[in-house]
């Protein structure tokens, strides 16, 4: 991949573990890119990445709970970001949805793309899309479909 990104990584507690292994795995592609990451999860990758000798810019915001997720919410709005991977415990009540659920819309509203599971994190990292030069994705139209 040619093109420069800032990606998000986000994950709860019960799949930080998953989040650290990706990260590492996909460590040669997300060393060429920014990450933008919500506090604990940030210091874990930053560890990992330290330990195996990975060099890649992280920046951290806040955890989760304190106020990441808006963070990074933010900077989908302002277009900061190409880019999320959110890996969600779906199994276990987060004290903080209300900031999951705005994360979330807001990349949908904005058109960012976000990955909730490895697999589709794997599949968009490695979308050919990300180089064409003259790709353009499609602005969300919210209207009434009527038929012609």
């Amino acid at each position: 991949m040619n093109k420069r990104l800032t990606i998000a990584l986000v994950a709860h507690d019960q799949r930080k573990a998953d989040m650290v292994e990706w990260a590492v795995f996909n460590a040669d592609m997300l060393s060429q890119h920014q990450l933008v990451c919500t506090g604990t999860t940030g210091s874990l990758i930053k560890e990992a990445f330290a330990e195996k000798d990975i060099h890649a810019e992280v920046t951290c915001m806040h955890s989760g709970p304190l106020g990441g997720d808006a963070e990074i919410a933010a900077m989908v709005v302002r277009h900061e970001i190409n880019l999320a991977v959110f890996l969600i415990d779906d199994l276990n009540p987060q004290p903080h949805e209300a900031d999951i659920q705005m994360l979330l819309r807001q990349c949908r509203v904005h058109n960012v793309p976000i990955a909730c599971n490895r697999y589709s994190a794997d599949l968009m990292i490695t979308s050919g899309l990300w180089d064409v030069s003259d790709y353009v994705p499609s602005t969300p139209r919210y209207i009434k479909f009527e038929r012609s």
